[in-house]
């Protein structure tokens, strides 16, 4: 069985996902360990009722991002992951991090990349009058929600539609897809090779896997 850490920073829905996954067991692997950089992050209690080891790391007791990351990796490498998953959270990566964990670091990110990295999409497509939305799964690299894609979930956004509207309709497909692709990771059916995703052998195109083929 493959060993899973995931990080958090808040509620922890899309660890629920995967909590609920696992003991599903449409991911044949261990989730083993949950860390956060927030003490009441209500992921960490998610985490706790299921039985897995949570941690908790904050910020104001090291000197630097460097300093940080560094006693998160000892942390993280004492559970042997095979892949770590980010699952909404909020600090950005330093290069020796995401070097350490090259290849199996995945992340879900709240938009159609590469439209709307970083903070506030629901926020930008509603401003922008923009007709569909969605969330993307993708591979991590030193570029802030650059790494290649791996798949997409598409949603209709709706006039009248509030912040909340979108929000619930985006977070309902990552439940959805974020488990899926962990799961495609843990059976070896997903890398990164050459700056790219690749699935089963073949490298998938800049959207990443289309899902209603």
């Amino acid at each position: 069985m493959k060993n899973i850490v995931v990080l958090i920073s808040g509620n922890g829905s899309n660890l629920q996902a995967i909590i609920d996954a696992c003991k599903q067991q449409k991911i044949n692997g261990t989730l083993r360990a949950v860390f956060s950089n927030k003490a009441d992050a209500y992921g960490l209690e998610r985490a706790r009722d299921a039985g897995i080891a949570a941690h908790a790391l904050s910020a104001s007791q090291f000197a630097s991002r460097e300093a940080f990351d560094r006693e998160l990796v000892q942390e993280i490498d004492a559970y042997a992951p095979d892949v770590v998953v980010l699952a909404g959270y909020m600090r950005i990566l330093s290069p020796a991090f995401v070097a350490h964990y090259a290849g199996r670091l995945l992340n879900i990110h709240p938009s159609l990349l590469p439209k709307y990295p970083g903070l506030n999409t629901h926020r930008q497509v509603l401003d922008n009058g923009d007709e569909e939305h969605g969330t993307s799964v993708h591979f991590v690299t030193d570029e802030l929600d650059g790494g290649p894609v791996i798949l997409q979930a598409k949603v209709p956004v709706f006039a009248g539609d509030s912040e909340e509207d979108v929000t619930a309709r985006v977070q309902a497909q990552e439940h959805a897809i974020y488990p899926l692709v962990v799961s495609w990771f843990v059976d070896g059916r997903l890398e990164m090779r050459d700056g790219a995703a690749w699935l089963d052998g073949a490298p998938l195109p800049p959207q990443g896997h289309a899902a209603e083929e």
